[in-house]
Parts: C-alpha cells; sequence; structure tokens
C-alpha cells in the first residue's frame, strides 16, 4: 500500500510558524533597533538607525501563541477588509459573463482581419494568441486576475483545439498569461499594493519600471506559447495530451451559443445614474494635478473621463448588457490609476471604487438587491480562506515583535550577507520568496508574512524597499504554476482535464527561463538610479 502526504491547509503551515516563533523566542535573544521617523517621497515612515542594535531581555512567548491571531487580526484588519471587497466586487462582474462576450467578440474582429495581406502573413491564429495573452496578462497586472481564470479554461481550451492546439496551449491562453502578468504586475492590489501598503512605500510607485518588466516578461511567456502552438499545429501528435484530448475534439464549442444579448431597462437607468455622479465630481475636481515619479501634469482629467464614459455608455448598451460591464471595468482601472495618481488614493479608496464597481454592476444587470448581495457573499466566502491567512499571518509578526527577537533576526542576517553585496542580497530574498510560494501561494498572505521583515532588512541591506518588493512579487507569480497548493492552479488543471505531472513536465522548463529573466530584471533596481526605487 503506497503512503500519500497530504498537503497541509495553509492556516495548518501558518500556524505551525506561529508555534515555531513561539520557541525560537525561548532561543534567540531579544535585541533592538532604535528607529525614526523620516519622510520619504512625500511622506513619513519609520526607519532603521544604522549601527544603533543592543540586546535587550528576552520575552518567551507560550500562550501568546492564541493572542497572537487577535493581534494579527487587528493589525492587518485593513487589508483583510480589501481583499473581501474585491473578492465579492468581481464575483458580481463575473456572474454577468461580461468578460466572456468581450473575448468572443475579440476574436471575431480579428478572424474578420484576416483578409488584409499583413495579417495572413503573420497568421491570424498568432495575432489572436497574442492578443488574447496580452489581455489576460493586463488583468493579472492590474488587478490580480487569478481565480477567474478556471472558468475560462472552458472557453479556452475547446478554442484552442478547434484552431489545430490542444488543452495546455487553451491554459496558456488565460491562467498562464494572466500569471505572467501577476508576476509582472504593474498595479495589482494583492501583491504591489499590499506589499507597498505594508513597506510604507507610496502606493504605486515605481510604476515605470514595473511597466518594463511586465512587457519583458509577457513577450517572454508570449513567444514560449508560440513557439509551443506551431509545434502542436504541424504535427497534434506531439502534444502530451493529444489522446485525451479527444474529451473536448468531441464536446465541441457548443456553449458558446448559450450567452443571451440583452440591455435591461435597469442598465440604461444605471447608466444615467453613473453619468450623473461623474458629472457632479467632475464639477468638483475640473483639474487633477497628475504625479508620475517625480513628474507632475496638471489636466481636467475628469470631466474628459465622464464624458468618454457617457459617449461608451450609450454605444455598448445599445449593443448589449455585456458590453456596458466591459465598459463599466474598463473605466474603473483608469479611476484607479487617477485617483492614485492625482488623489493620492490608498486601500481605503481603492476598495471603494471596486465595491461601487460591483454594485453598478449588479444593478445593471438586471439583478434584484438580495441577489446582488448574495453575489458578494459568494465572492466574499471565495476568497474568505486567503484573507483569514493575512490575520493568521500577521500573528507571525506578533509573536516575533513581542519576544523582541524580530530586530535580532535581522542584525544576524544583515551581518551575514554584509560582506555578499546588494546582488547578492537581493537574489536571496528572490530564492526565498520563489520557494516560500510553493507552500503560501496567496500573494496577499505572503505579503503579510514577509513584507514587514524583509522592508526593514533592505534597510540594513542597503536595497531600497521597492528592490525588496519585485523581488516578491516575482516570486509570488512564476512558482505559482507549479505549486501543487495552489487551488487555482488545480482547479484549471481539473476543468482543463490536464494531468498535474503532464503540466509539470511542460511548464518546468518555460519556468525556468521566466525565473532567470526576473534575476535579470532585479539587477537593475539595486544597480542604476530609477524613479519610484
Amino acid at each position: 500500500m503506497k503512503l500519500r502526504l497530504a498537503v497541509p491547509h495553509n492556516l495548518v503551515i501558518v500556524f505551525s510558524i506561529i508555534i515555531l516563533s513561539a520557541i525560537l523566542t525561548w532561543i534567540i535573544p531579544g535585541g533592538r533597533y532604535e528607529r525614526q521617523t523620516v519622510e520619504v517621497n512625500g511622506i513619513e515612515r519609520s526607519v532603521i538607525v544604522n549601527g544603533s542594535f543592543h540586546y535587550v531581555d528576552s520575552q518567551p512567548q507560550t500562550w501568546q501563541i492564541f493572542s497572537a491571531f487577535y493581534k494579527g487580526f487587528i493589525n492587518m484588519s485593513h487589508i483583510i477588509v480589501f481583499v473581501l471587497m474585491i473578492g465579492g466586487a468581481f464575483w458580481i462582474m463575473n456572474d454577468t459573463k461580461a468578460i466572456d462576450v468581450g473575448i468572443f467578440s475579440f476574436l471575431g474582429f480579428t478572424k474578420r482581419m484576416e483578409r488584409f495581406q499583413p495579417v495572413r502573413f503573420l497568421g491570424v491564429n498568432n495575432i489572436i494568441i497574442t492578443l488574447i495573452m496580452i489581455i489576460f496578462s493586463l488583468f493579472g497586472a492590474i488587478f490580480g486576475m487569478s481565480e477567474e481564470t478556471i472558468a475560462f479554461s472552458v472557453i479556452f481550451v475547446p478554442l484552442a483545439i478547434s484552431m489545430g492546439y490542444d488543452s495546455i496551449v487553451g491554459i496558456g491562453l488565460c491562467y498562464f498569461a494572466a500569471h505572467i502578468g501577476f508576476a509582472g504586475a504593474i498595479l495589482n492590489p494583492f501583491t504591489v499594493g499590499i506589499a507597498q501598503g505594508l513597506a510604507s512605500v507610496p502606493l504605486f510607485t515605481g510604476i515605470e519600471y514595473r511597466t518594463f518588466c511586465w512587457v519583458v516578461i509577457t513577450v517572454a511567456g508570449i513567444l514560449c506559447i508560440l513557439w509551443y502552438a506551431a509545434r502542436i499545429r504541424k504535427d497534434p501528435s506531439k502534444s502530451p495530451m493529444f489522446e485525451a484530448d479527444e474529451y473536448w475534439r468531441k464536446k465541441g464549442n457548443s456553449h458558446i451559443e448559450e450567452i443571451v444579448y440583452h440591455t435591461p431597462v435597469s442598465a440604461w437607468v444605471t447608466a444615467l445614474l453613473t453619468c450623473i455622479v461623474l458629472v457632479l465630481f467632475a464639477v468638483k475636481f475640473p483639474v487633477t494635478h497628475l504625479s508620475v515619479g517625480l513628474s507632475k501634469v496638471s489636466f481636467p482629467v475628469l470631466p474628459v473621463m465622464a464624458v468618454l464614459f457617457s459617449i461608451f455608455s450609450f454605444i455598448t448598451l445599445r449593443k448589449s448588457i455585456h458590453f456596458y460591464v466591459l465598459n463599466i471595468l474598463a473605466f474603473t482601472m483608469i479611476y484607479l490609476v487617477i485617483g492614485v495618481l492625482g488623489y493620492e488614493w490608498y486601500i481605503m479608496e481603492i476598495a471603494a471604487l471596486f465595491l461601487a464597481m460591483g454594485l453598478v454592476t449588479g444593478f445593471a444587470a438586471g439583478r434584484k438587491p438580495g441577489e446582488t448581495a448574495k453575489l458578494f457573499v459568494e465572492g466574499v466566502k471565495d476568497i474568505v480562506s486567503a484573507s483569514l491567512v493575512v490575520g493568521f499571518a500577521g500573528g507571525i509578526i506578533a509573536i516575533l515583535t513581542d519576544g523582541q527577537i524580530i530586530d535580532t533576526v535581522l542584525y544576524s542576517l544583515s551581518g551575514a550577507l554584509k560582506g555578499t553585496g546588494r546582488i547578492t542580497a537581493i537574489s536571496i530574498m528572490y530564492v526565498f520568496q520563489s520557494l516560500l510560494n510553493l507552500v503560501i501561494t496567496s500573494g496577499s498572505a505572503k505579503a503579510a508574512l514577509t513584507i514587514p521583515i524583509m522592508a526593514e532588512f533592505s534597510d540594513i541591506a542597503g536595497l531600497t524597499r521597492q528592490a525588496t518588493i519585485m523581488a516578491f512579487q516575482f516570486g509570488a507569480g512564476f512558482t505559482d504554476m507549479i505549486a501543487p497548493t495552489s487551488g487555482v492552479l488545480m482547479g484549471v488543471l481539473g476543468m482543463a482535464r490536464i494531468p498535474y505531472t503532464k503540466w509539470l513536465k511542460w511548464i518546468m522548463p518555460i519556468l525556468l527561463i521566466l525565473v532567470l529573466i526576473g534575476f535579470l530584471l532585479l539587477i537593475p533596481t539595486v544597480t542604476m538610479k530609477m524613479n519610484g526605487f
């Protein structure tokens, strides 16, 4: 009889770390750095005073492992509420099937482009693959799409097979693309947003270099998929899923026709009310002062956005509610950027924006208040485990802080790495985050667990906190695609009927390439002076 090793739940892992942390308070001597408040990039933050470390009396922890949970939830409450509100809002939007409609309309448009000679030369399928992957990579980079790719897998797998590819290409179009975008995050609130908040870094600063990293990582990922897709299209029998994909070849894609295009009266009413609200905000804030890095520009952006939203709402409502919901999503992202760059929005404001997006979407789709509330609760349920891990992870910091050993650990690590150089230090952080992601796959939970420590360690090691955050976001994205503890990965593979072993064998060479690219992209963060770093 073969023994099967059960993978422990994330909460079990975190609780084990809390116990280990409590044990360490009996072993590691207490110590403390002096801290001072300084203003950096227009905000105040507490930083370690170099050379001020001194030993203090130890505070061994025992029963405090239980009170640490309470302290962790209190300390991380703003992050927990933020995650829950976003999860509920996007669940409401996903219920409308608007993103499905947008993707299929996009495919139809590219098909019609085949009559042009340049398109035929490049290959319409290559263009479709590239554009779809860019869209999903943007979804991952901007709002952290992950769980939603489970639903898209049953759409893109049959589409990929009907185009002459296999189920792996179908997963590549959505899941793989979203996760390379997740790693090269630009505005991802679950990784960059939370990590910068925990590290006391101005929200979404460093966007210029992050955008460059996203482009490099996305291009590399697309080239890998295009190479594999061309190989399979030339000889489908080379696919490791050739026999198993017979299920999809027989099933076809008749489920696509189930989407009904319509525009309820509630959508028109919601659009009118939303336009009125946006006009009122435009009147109150006629000019916005946008700050990008050290650059500032004044522009009547809110009046322009109000006009554009009104025009695009009218156009999309005449087509279908689905296109109007896509219009809401697009302008939500635009207003997020405007709020962050022009009005110093933080987690509270962004969470409120996404909540408004979800409610407007639900009412526009004709959902009754009770139905919208039910959908919101379902979305919260879907992501509540990650929120719990965030709170429990805060308990680890509470134990280490109350035990007076965090500064001692930081002092020891900085002493061990002082002679290794900054590139070695950032490399060790990158490896650590990548390995930790194999057992704690939630980006927000891992940020809560590591960033408070790593941010202060970066001050000691001579690294910018932005560089530390980038090591975290790369580590939180790449190895997610092989983690057997990832519910999203297992859900996607289950929907696509791809065995984990076959997926692992296929993804490993590509993953190694992406990890290497990530390392190369980290080097400029410690060797060059860039905006936001």
